[in-house]
């Protein structure tokens, strides 16, 4: 069994689906999406729909993402939907767009409100490591981790988290392509949803796939990646 995280997918099914490819998923795979699965990209609705078929035929465990975070909250009735719109919503609504209608939160199916609100976890832990999305406090229990280190926090060198885990994790885009590792946390945003690619990992052996919108794909290992973080996005 392999167990398998994947960096942010922003809206970008082709790159996804080559992943999903790439990786050649089994049954017995454990799959881990770090979130921000929509937004940017052309496709979110196409990524929902592909989670979706994950979910019901494998082991697929999805985080929500700072974007998803957004969206459900414009979904609230008297919130205002201006951020969402201005940090990729808009692309998302076009997605789903029906002929002869204006983009509208309405044509966003049940089922993927569902699938965001219910499903998607705020972390996940396994023995040897921690999955969030976007950052973490490395002196505070995951229970006890606020809103804003989870989904909305930079990624900067921190020390280890007290467990002793590695953290893996999403969120601060890395335009050159490249994750991060600092050995105790591992970035895996490569801007797939701009000229990166979009990164799995697999934690336990450290081979990385990458894949991008132009259908390519490379292999390399996450050990020859020892670098700070590039925290402008």
């Amino acid at each position: 069994m392999r167990t398998l995280a994947v960096g942010d997918i922003h809206g970008c099914s082709t790159a996804f689906d080559c992943l999903l490819d790439a990786v050649q998923l089994q049954p017995e795979d454990k799959l881990i999406t770090l979130g921000d699965y929509v937004d940017k990209g052309p496709n979110s609705n196409e990524v929902l729909n592909r989670l979706l078929e994950l979910y019901q035929n494998h082991q697929l465990i999805p985080l929500k993402g700072n974007h998803e975070m957004a969206m459900l909250a414009a979904r609230q009735e008297g919130r205002s939907q201006d951020f969402w719109l201005a940090i990729g919503g808009k692309e998302t609504l076009e997605s789903y767009h029906k002929q002869g209608n204006l983009p509208s939160l309405a044509h966003i199916p049940d089922e993927h409100w569902d699938f965001i609100d219910r499903h998607c976890l705020d972390w996940y832990e396994t023995d040897d490591h921690i999955f969030v999305h976007a950052n973490l406090d490395p002196d505070l229990p995951l229970k006890k981790q606020s809103e804003h280190d989870l989904f909305w926090q930079k990624l900067y060198p921190r020390d280890p988290h007290y467990s002793g885990k590695t953290v893996i994790c999403g969120h601060t885009s890395q335009k050159d392509g490249q994750p991060v590792n600092l050995g105790h946390q591992i970035c895996l945003d490569t801007w797939a949803c701009g000229d990166g690619w979009l990164s799995c990992l697999d934690v336990d052996t450290g081979k990385l796939w990458q894949t991008n919108q132009k259908g390519q794909v490379r292999t390399t290992s996450i050990d020859k990646f020892c670098n700070v973080p590039s925290i402008i996005n």
